[in-house]
């Protein structure tokens, strides 16, 4: 059982009087053996604070100050070493890149069983136990690192399975999953399910979960807004969830919207060939001898994880260097170089396009230089994107959808004619997926042109009017 009793937390340095404002105030929740809670609400609310409070990662990785108590199985988490939490919880992380430990998938579902001091025989066993159940053949002994996202989330997952952990914790697991990967992500949670295991899944997308759970707690401003029981939320229609700010549980696939490339009226942009191959790949990654797109419109970007969507980004503007195809854009030829005057690129992990030491910073760099009045454009971008009680804040200590929210901040300054977004809502609330389909929509009118990737339907429908389509190579 896992139990938080008057649960307050802080993140920062109390010694240094360096404290963030609450992150949670005064939670209590109680998640039996054997139950499916499911943790929803705003981006920012504390679904990922508590999931961090359960495995230890608070405080022996993310320092603040606690109040209350937090106890899994009648011990308090605090007061137990990192390493004997890990022996009972097992997390699966919103970019699973970030929990790796080796090169090769095989090694990675051995590792935490070989850590705990195993016998060889009992690790291979339950390896080829997980392997079977999840049916992951295909992806024994691969390279991790050119696995697609689909295929990583498989294998931290697998990762979780092997070690045996009796309380699986899953952080925005669907974040950057395709339909597909998806599906496959509720088999596995139906699995561990019909196991017995305990599952706690902080989540927005919450569609293809939502039959599975027991039990939904819906949080805002670190507190608990509402709990709803079985019968309570399948009563629930999808309008009356948009109300409580969160998104539909109706599920729906990106090929499913029925959208056109190009109309015959389109002005248009000429990709030329843009070749993309990897040192020892059979076939490239990309191979486009010509693509058009469409000028002052926004186009989805869909396919499976791995068809080549985030290769296209980079290729597009200006990243890569191993491609060097041009661009035809209102009369003008670009080259790679160019084009990276010409575009700015939202990536899918924010994280590594922040480089200051504040948000406000963040955006201010991202101005034009010669811009007069940088400091209020700055302030009003923030605000328009609900960051605006965060200027002194350190970019890498906001939550995922807070960094989604300030790297468009960041393109909202640049004032690019080309914007690239890849997986723009993938750590959004159903508010602030909307208000970016708003703002892609405003921007869009004022003559940008706009490319999405993603596997938000949602998104589609509120704001794309055009939509191309990735084959998996």
């Amino acid at each position: 059982m896992v139990e938080l009793k008057n649960v307050s937390f802080r993140y920062g340095m109390e010694e240094s009087g360096n404290l963030h404002e609450a992150s949670l105030d005064h939670v209590d929740l109680t998640v039996q053996d054997g139950e499916f809670v499911l943790l929803t609400g705003p981006s920012g609310c504390g679904k990922t604070t508590i999931l961090r409070l359960i495995n230890g990662l608070i405080p022996h990785f993310y320092p603040g100050v606690t109040k209350g108590s937090v106890t899994v199985n009648g011990r308090s988490v605090q007061e137990r070493e990192l390493y004997e939490t890990a022996l009972q919880v097992g997390s699966v992380f919103q970019n699973p890149r970030s929990q790796f430990y080796n090169v090769d998938t095989t090694g990675e579902l051995a590792f935490g069983c070989e850590n705990r001091g195993l016998p060889e025989k009992e690790i291979y066993a339950r390896i080829d136990d997980t392997v079977r159940r999840f049916g992951i053949e295909k992806l024994m002994d691969r390279n991790i690192f050119r696995l697609s996202d689909g295929e990583k989330q498989k294998i931290a997952c697998a990762s979780v399975d092997v070690a045996g952990s009796e309380i699986i914790l899953l952080d925005e697991p669907s974040a950057n999953l395709d339909h597909t990967a998806t599906l496959a992500l509720r088999e596995m949670i139906r699995l561990w399910r019909a196991r017995g295991k305990t599952i706690i899944a902080a989540e927005h997308r919450i569609a293809y979960l939502w039959d599975l759970i027991d039990r939904a707690v819906i949080l805002r401003d670190g507190k608990i807004l509402k709990e709803l029981s079985g019968e309570e939320k399948n009563a629930l229609t999808d309008e009356e969830l948009s109300v409580m700010g969160l998104r539909s549980v109706t599920p729906e696939a990106p090929d499913e919207i029925n959208l056109p490339a190009l109309k015959e009226s389109d002005r248009t942009m000429v990709l030329r060939d843009f070749v993309l191959s990897y040192p020892g790949a059979k076939q490239p990654v990309l191979n486009l001898p010509e693509l058009r797109l469409a000028v002052g419109e926004i186009t989805a970007i869909t396919g499976a994880n791995g068809a080549g969507k985030t290769s296209f980004l980079n290729c597009l503007c200006g990243l890569e260097k191993r491609c060097r195809g041009t661009l035809e854009y209102e009369g003008k030829r670009y080259d790679r170089k160019a084009r990276q005057k010409l575009c700015f690129m939202v990536m899918q992990d924010t994280g590594n396009q922040l480089f200051t030491e504040s948000v406000l910073d963040e955006v201010l760099i991202s101005l034009p230089k010669d811009m007069a009045g940088g400091k209020e454009r700055a302030a009003e971008l923030l605000k328009r994107l609900d960051l605006d009680g965060f200027p002194d804040r350190h970019p890498q200590s906001l939550s995922g959808g807070q960094k989604q929210r300030l790297a468009l901040a960041c393109a909202l300054a640049s004032g690019r004619k080309l914007l690239l977004l890849d997986e723009p809502t993938s750590g959004l609330d159903f508010a602030h997926m909307m208000e970016t389909a708003e703002l892609l929509k405003q921007l869009r009118d004022m003559g940008t042109t706009i490319l999405v990737v993603t596997h938000d339907s949602e998104l589609i429908r509120a704001c794309c009017g055009r939509k191309l389509s990735f084959d998996a190579r």
